[in-house]
């Protein structure tokens, strides 16, 4: 929770590249084009490869697809490049059978694998009827098991929220428990006919659900004695900052608490973009590797798989269950906007505060504050004792975690006026901001918690990648009233933009059109990229609607449940509408989809002008 350690996980082997174990963490991506074009499917691994890909996996919607495989391995040999292949199969065991004969690993989804096609029925099944259908997939997995072990294949058992069999969802619901027992069904068969070439994943599109079912399933494994290496994920992340963000955010919670031994950045692009996205992450969390230990103690009555959010008091907009803040750093001067996405605060440091607009709620530094509309003083540690003087709404208290003490504490929670704004040194800043989260709650202070992070990070996507998995992490634990970033280098308009990107990732406050949109595979049989940035254009104004877009029906009606609106493909230049998780318009030209999911959106209320 608070120490950053690597999760003990066995080893497996996969081709020329184990996972797992002592293992670095390894980084992976998927093809986007078609298994049967075997020139373009060669030309893509060694982009792949070249871009830093140490497994490469392929869709293999058939037996002939699945076969093919092995002519791609062979044409990668005869160009000197051994890394392992993988087979992203649905729906068809006997391709997973077929495709364990000519590569290095398979990837089977409990939800479909023998279960019937997802209906979102309600079945009843008695305890006797469950059984069976449990042993129904026993004789089906056993001879596919019994291929891997005589060809030394690995298998990744790979659940996606989706994806969810009818038998599962009406047993457990749309949950983290029935992913988890979903998985579990096939761990078990795995270790009873002693098979450990094992991967897992269980991965969603949203953040909340796929951090709280991976630490369930390793709970669950804990308890069996089971120790499979893990791959990690978010489904239908989407392109552009919000994917990568998504994906921070999600993955990045995962890896700070030691969880994940493989990781794949799914982004609505050319698969190579996913790779610098999942090498920086790794790299970062990789950097609190034998970091300064950090005491910490677990709050009583919390929970870390199931978090709920930390009470706290309100004041003013702050707290008290609100949606976080969001605190826009100034200090450099520049005051431009994003009209879409405006900062609740400015924090401007020792700027006179009348040389700004009345109007701009403002943060000044204690010692240039003013008693004016809107402003507020912001203090720090050493001048805690000066803060009952003041006569403010609201008096900011910025420290960092180490300056956290029992008398800092007494004082904060003295003074109904106070709001944290907490920041570290710490080289696992996310374990000592834990730390000290942790330790408010253990003292029953209440004060509303601003959770800042500071960086000098010239590269966009590096401080996305960073600042989403830093601020993610807390943020997914329950914690945080607020949020405030600063970076030296930065443009302060893209920080703000980052910021309510995090938050909506989170899932705690939305500022915006929501996209669930997969990277797209060789099932995709329509432009997934160019169909993304049409979608946003004609829609991005419509702030808090949720719209998938989404490649095939594998995960489609699945990873939309909780969307308002799908665009799903149907087949080739072939679009299916859905109203949540129905279908409305089926098979309709893709040159006519956006414009009827437009009038889709007006006919249902949901459309307003920008």
């Amino acid at each position: 929770m608070f120490n950053y350690t690597r999760r003990t996980s066995s080893e497996v082997q996969i081709g020329t590249t184990p996972m797992g174990g002592v293992r670095p963490i390894r980084i992976q991506s998927m093809a986007n084009v078609s298994t049967m074009d075997t020139e373009a499917a060669v030309d893509q691994a060694v982009r792949l490869i070249e871009a830093g890909a140490e497994y490469v996996r392929f869709t293999a919607q058939g037996e002939r697809e699945a076969l093919n495989l092995g002519e791609i391995r062979k044409r990668l040999n005869d160009l000197g490049y051994t890394t392992p292949l993988v087979a992203d199969i649905h729906f068809n065991p006997k391709a997973a059978d077929v495709a364990a004969y000519q590569i290095e690993k398979v990837r089977i989804n409990p939800g479909n694998y023998v279960d019937r096609v997802k209906t979102f029925s309600q079945i009843e099944y008695t305890d006797e009827e469950y059984a069976a259908e449990v042993e129904k997939i026993r004789k089906r997995f056993l001879p596919f098991l019994a291929i891997c072990k005589a060809e030394h294949t690995a298998i990744r058992i790979g659940v996606n929220h989706g994806s969810l069999s009818d038998r599962i969802m009406s047993r457990y619901g749309d949950t983290p428990q029935g992913m988890v027992a979903s998985c579990m069904e096939f761990l078990r068969i795995c270790r009873e006919e002693e098979f450990p070439n094992v991967v897992i994943s269980i991965k969603a599109s949203n953040t909340v659900v796929m951090v709280q079912t991976v630490r369930l399933l390793v709970q669950t494994m804990e308890a069996e004695d089971m120790h499979y290496p893990l791959h990690l994920g978010v489904t239908e992340a989407g392109d552009g900052e919000d994917g990568r963000v998504k994906s921070a955010v999600g993955i990045g919670t995962l890896l700070s608490d030691g969880i994940g031994d493989t990781i794949r950045v799914s982004l609505s692009e050319e698969p190579e973009a996913e790779m610098p996205v999942a090498r920086k992450l790794v790299d970062y969390i990789r950097e609190r590797e034998g970091h300064e230990p950090i005491e910490g103690k677990l709050s009583a009555g919390y929970d870390p798989i199931f978090p709920t959010r930390r009470l706290s008091r309100a004041i003013r907009n702050i707290g008290g269950g609100q949606p976080p803040v969001v605190i826009s750093d100034r200090t450099q001067g520049s005051f431009e906007m994003n009209p879409s996405l405006l900062p609740d605060y400015f924090y401007i440091g020792k700027e006179d505060p009348d040389n700004l607009p009345d109007h701009l709620p403002l943060l000044v530094d204690s010692h240039f504050w003013k008693k004016r509309p809107a402003c507020y003083p912001c203090f720090i540690a050493c001048e805690a004792e000066e803060m009952k003087h003041f006569e403010a709404e609201i008096k900011f208290l910025r420290i960092n975690s180490l300056e956290l003490t029992d008398s800092l504490i007494r004082l904060i929670h003295a003074d109904p006026r106070v709001v944290v704004i907490l920041s570290t040194v710490h080289r696992n800043g996310v374990g000592a901001q834990r730390a000290a989260m942790h330790r408010l709650i253990g003292a029953g202070c209440d004060a509303p918690v601003v959770l800042q992070r500071d960086y000098y990070e010239p590269d966009p996507e590096a401080l996305q990648v960073k600042a989403g998995a830093d601020l993610g992490t807390l943020l997914l634990d329950g914690f945080g009233d607020g949020v405030m970033l600063h970076n030296e280098t930065g443009d302060p308009v893209a920080l703000d933009n980052c910021m309510f990107g995090i938050l909506q990732a989170a899932r705690v406050r939305i500022s915006k059109t929501e996209y669930i949109s997969c990277p797209g595979c060789g099932r995709t049989l329509f432009n997934l990229q160019d169909t993304i940035a049409r979608v946003k254009e004609a829609t991005s104004h419509l702030k808090g609607l949720k719209i998938g877009i989404m490649g095939c029906i594998v995960n489609g009606p699945g990873e939309m449940a909780d969307a308002d609106y799908g665009y799903v493909g149907a087949g080739r230049n072939r679009i299916s509408l859905y109203k949540g998780k129905e279908c409305v318009l089926k098979n309709i030209p893709e040159e006519e989809a956006v414009e009827r999911l437009v009038a889709l959106i007006k006919e249902n209320g949901d459309w307003h002008n920008e």
